[in-house]
C-alpha cells in the first residue's frame, strides 16, 4: 500500500509539473506572439512594406522550431539548441532595425538633391506643396514615399506644419529636422524659400560628405574590433584541435566554465569599447 501510495503521489506530482510547464509555455508563446505581431506591424509600417504579421509569425515560429531541433540532433546539446532558438526569436527585431537604419541613411543621402529640386520649383513660381508634389513624382524611394505620405495627410485636412512634424517624427534624424525647420520658417515668415532650401541643401551635403569621410577613416578601427573579438575564438578552436585533452578542461570543469564566462564578458566589453571609441558624431 505504501508503494502504491508513493507511486500515485509521484504520478500526481509529474502530472502537475507537466501541466504547469504546458501552461507556462502557452502563456510565454502567447506573449511572444503578441510582441512579435506588434513589433512586426510597426516595423513593416515604418519600412512601407505590406505583409501579414500573423503569417510572418507562423513562418518565424516554424523556422525557430526546425532550427532548434536540427541543432539538437546534430550536436546533441540542449544548450546550443536553446541558444539557436533565442537567436532566431531576436532575429526579426535585429533585421527590422538594420533595414530601418539603411532606409534612414538612404533618405539622408537623397535630401540635398530633393531640396535643390524643391528650390528649383519654388524659383519657377510653384508653391511649397506643389514643388513637393512634383519632386515626389521624380524621386526614388524611400524619400518619395515619405513625401507622398505627406501629401496624403494634407489631402485629408492635416495642416502643412503638422504634416512636416509627422515627417520629422517618422524619420528622427537631425538632417530631416533641419529640412522641416527650414520649410516651416520659410513658409511662415514669407522669406525666400528657394534661397533657404539651397542653403539647407548645401549644409546637408557638406555634413553628409563629412560623415562619409569619418566613416571611411574609422572603418579600420571597426574592423579591428571584429578581429580582436574573433581572434581568441579562433585560437580557442585551433588549440582544441591541437590539444583536445588539455582543452577539454575548459568544457568539463567548473573552473573552465568560469574562465570561458570571463573571456566572453571581456570580449564583449572590448568590442563595445573599441566601437564606442570609433563612433564619432558629426
Amino acid at each position: 500500500m505504501i508503494v502504491i501510495g508513493l507511486t500515485l503521489a509521484i504520478a500526481a506530482a509529474v502530472a502537475l509539473l507537466v501541466w504547469a510547464t504546458a501552461d507556462l509555455g502557452s502563456k510565454l508563446l502567447a506573449a511572444y506572439r503578441t510582441r512579435f505581431t506588434r513589433d512586426t506591424h510597426h516595423g513593416l509600417r515604418d519600412l512601407f512594406l505590406f505583409a501579414d504579421p500573423a503569417r510572418l509569425y507562423a513562418i518565424n515560429l516554424a523556422i525557430l522550431v526546425l532550427a532548434a531541433m536540427a541543432a539538437w540532433l546534430v550536436t546533441h546539446s540542449l544548450v546550443l539548441a536553446l541558444a539557436v532558438a533565442v537567436l532566431l526569436a531576436l532575429a526579426p527585431r535585429l533585421v527590422f532595425g538594420l533595414l530601418r537604419r539603411r532606409r534612414i541613411e538612404r533618405i539622408e543621402a537623397q535630401l540635398p538633391d530633393a531640396l535643390l529640386m524643391i528650390a528649383g520649383g519654388a524659383k519657377a513660381g510653384l508653391s511649397l506643396v506643389s514643388a513637393v508634389r512634383q519632386v515626389s513624382a521624380e524621386l526614388a524611394p524611400p524619400l518619395s514615399q515619405e513625401f507622398r505620405l505627406l501629401q496624403h495627410e494634407q489631402r485629408l485636412g492635416v495642416s502643412l506644419d503638422d504634416s512636416l512634424e509627422n515627417l520629422a517624427h517618422r524619420v528622427p534624424v537631425p538632417s530631416v529636422k533641419l529640412m522641416v525647420s527650414a520649410m516651416r520658417i520659410a513658409s511662415e515668415t514669407g522669406g525666400g524659400l528657394a534661397e533657404t532650401l539651397e542653403r539647407t541643401a548645401a549644409t546637408l551635403r557638406a555634413q553628409h560628405a563629412m560623415e562619409l569621410k569619418i566613416r571611411a577613416l574609422t572603418a579600420q578601427g571597426k574592423l579591428q574590433a571584429w578581429v580582436v573579438g574573433l581572434l581568441p575564438l579562433f585560437l580557442l578552436w585551433v588549440l582544441t584541435q591541437m590539444e583536445p585533452e588539455a582543452m577539454s578542461l575548459l568544457w568539463t570543469t567548473r573552473m573552465g566554465w568560469g574562465v570561458l564566462a570571463a573571456v566572453a564578458i571581456m570580449e564583449c566589453f572590448g568590442v563595445m569599447l573599441i566601437r564606442r571609441i570609433v563612433a564619432i558624431d558629426v
